[in-house]
């Protein structure tokens, strides 16, 4: 009997899904071996809701997760993005125009050895962090949006996501059904509280990367901060865990899809679906500087 409580769960692209997905890109490192245990365990934890791209590990990642879990359970969503490639000396770059998000759509398809992916997020690169699209990768959103309706007519897609993307694109955005955003977003950096508003009045999934920060210069680490770490010990789980369940507590809208290799913190991270942090924690974490760059 399944105990899982309620608030577990959320919603992607009218689906129900546990609240914690998982994140695939670290697994082009290390061991291919562990990146398969490590990906049917997160799924006999209850995960349901994989985030890839062809472009991670230069389509390793998708090959392992082929590997792992193919044929897939009829209620697992793959959810990868599109809108970069790597080139042969590995490095990423934009590949912003409608045709190459196509050919991204297909290229995810055969690697995976689906017929149909859950959602294809767009990946704009029109700001840093990260890739930045200049001269003809200079496309406009409609064009793109234009492109996955197509890919959704003709079943090769279930949902279209954003990734990456201004308040004003998601305004624009939200006519083509959009079903979830994928922006930096964390205690520490909440610079896009206005896309988070704008997702929770359209029930479009909320799915913040970089949850606990990153290695881009000016985004401190949430398991770092003291206020986070102090509260995680006082309520005995780990500094990871309480600024994953602050967010969770955040908005409903949100789902999670932290990354990890680690058979130990995927029990951490998938246990955090169950976690609400306390009026005091809930409190302290909320009064955090969120002045950080978005």
């Amino acid at each position: 009997m399944d105990t899982t409580p309620a608030y577990a769960y959320g919603k992607l692209g009218g689906h129900d899904v546990l609240r914690v997905g998982f994140g695939a890109m670290q697994l082009e490192h290390g061991d291919p071996a562990d990146a398969v245990t490590v990906l049917r365990r997160a799924v006999e934890l209850g995960v349901d809701h994989i985030d890839t791209a062809q472009f991670y590990g230069d389509g390793r990642v998708n090959d392992l997760i082929r590997t792992a879990l193919h044929p897939y359970a009829e209620k697992l969503r793959i959810v990868t993005k599109v809108g970069a490639v790597t080139h042969p000396a590995r490095r990423l770059t934009a590949a912003q125009k409608p045709a190459e998000l196509r050919a991204s759509v297909e290229d995810n398809l055969r690697a995976l050895g689906a017929e149909r992916l859950a959602v294809v997020n767009i990946r704009r690169a029109d700001v840093p962090p990260g890739i930045t699209a200049t001269g003809d990768q200079a496309v406009d959103l409609d064009s793109q949006l234009a492109e996955l309706i197509a890919l959704r007519d003709e079943g090769k897609i279930g949902g279209i996501g954003l990734s990456h993307v201004s308040l004003a694109q998601v305004r624009q955005a939200v006519p083509a059904g959009i079903v979830c955003v994928q922006n930096l977003y964390n205690v520490l950096a909440r610079g896009h509280e206005d896309v988070l508003t704008e997702c929770e009045a359209h029930g479009i999934a909320w799915v913040p990367y970089f949850p606990l920060g990153s290695a881009f210069d000016g985004f401190p680490k949430v398991t770092d901060h003291p206020v986070v770490t102090g509260h995680a010990a006082r309520l005995g789980i780990t500094a990871a865990q309480a600024g994953l369940a602050w967010l969770l507590g955040h908005s409903p809208a949100t789902l999670l899809i932290p990354g990890t290799r680690d058979l130990g913190h995927l029990a951490d991270n998938v246990a955090v679906a169950r976690i609400r942090l306390d009026h005091e924690a809930t409190a302290a974490f909320d009064g955090l500087s969120g002045d950080t760059p978005a």
